[in-house]
């Protein structure tokens, strides 16, 4: 049984925090090191940023591949340099032609795959190095654009000069470039002016929890917080709860462990042409993810961890030591 904090919590961020800055805060709370997020929030924005904690870091990449949603306010009549509100303003412009119409049947023009140029100011790499170094040096990349999809773009409100949309997205969509394009498709320019993530993959902000009431239950002492981890956090699994179920039994589990291949069951319904799976032991306890052997009988480890994991453990080692 592993010793340490294993799970998913969800962080409602505040403005004015980078990513980092809470994945560094959290590391003293729980004081646990292995600590990593999925999807970085701007230092402007708000909301879902999750934070994967112990063996749950090993299935971080399933959640970064998925959907978002988020609340966006979009000001029209002005446009910035970083395309939102941080930025330097590089042009003004009048909004009497724009109104809800108009939004309404840009949005629904933009919906689908389509693709869209990165901001200057974003961490993306071109030629090694970040585009936001050379956007503050008052340089301009060419950026190649790249493919997203809006699943849905609704107008929430319209009280000019700013729309509220929410915005359902595939990975890699920067919000701030979609106010940019909005704002040059209606003739009137735009910029973000405020964001709050609403989801992540599997994880809503009905499900976040603020830096300062963990903050508080800290302050009562390390053990406290960690005897509430059962109630925190989502098991280390919640990020890849859609790939198929491999169950293995005592034998099995034990040449998983190994690093061994198992056969594939011909009656579970689970074929290598399924791709990845969660594996489980006869205990129920996640033992990794597995993907199809060479051989195309059999599964093989790509992903081991402990010797199962138990959401509870904690909460038992706690009421152990009385």
């Amino acid at each position: 049984m592993s010793s340490g904090l294993h799970g998913y919590i969800v962080i409602d961020k505040p403005a004015g925090w980078t990513s980092h800055d809470v994945v560094a805060k959290m590391r003293r709370i729980l004081g646990e090191r292995k600590i990593g997020h999925a999807g970085t929030l701007d230092p402007a924005a708000t909301g879902v940023l999750p934070l994967a904690v112990g063996d749950a870091t090993r299935t971080l990449e399933y959640l970064a591949d998925d959907s978002k949603t988020y609340l966006a306010d979009i000001t029209f009549g002005v446009e910035t340099d970083s395309y939102d509100a941080d930025g330097a303003v590089t042009a003004i412009r009048e909004i009497q032609d724009v109104d809800r119409a108009q939004i309404e049947r840009a949005l629904g023009e933009m919906l689908g795959p389509r693709e869209q140029v990165p901001p200057m100011y974003s961490a993306i790499k071109i030629d090694g190095k970040r585009l936001y170094d050379a956007a503050r040096r008052g340089e301009t990349v060419e950026r190649p654009p790249r493919q997203v999809t809006f699943f849905a773009l609704n107008l929430i409100d319209w009280q000019p000069p700013v729309a509220q949309i929410c915005v359902d997205c595939s990975k890699g969509t920067y919000v701030r470039s979609l106010a940019f394009d909005l704002g040059r498709t209606l003739g009137s320019g735009a910029h973000l002016s405020g964001l709050v993530r609403l989801r992540t993959g599997p994880f809503a902000l009905a499900d976040a929890w603020t830096i300062s009431s963990l903050q508080i239950l800290a302050d009562e002492g390390r053990d406290v917080l960690r005897s509430w981890w059962s109630q925190v956090a989502h098991h280390p699994d919640a990020s890849i709860l859609h790939l198929p179920t491999l169950i293995l039994n005592d034998g099995d589990a034990r040449r998983w462990h190994q690093g061994g291949t198992v056969l594939r069951d011909a009656n579970s319904g689970i074929g290598p042409e399924s791709g990845p799976v969660r594996a489980y032991d006869a205990g129920g306890n996640w033992i990794g993810i597995g993907v199809p052997a060479k051989s195309g009988s059999a599964w093989a480890p790509a992903k081991v961890v402990g010797s199962g994991i138990d959401m509870l453990s904690i909460q038992d080692e706690a009421d152990s030591r009385g």
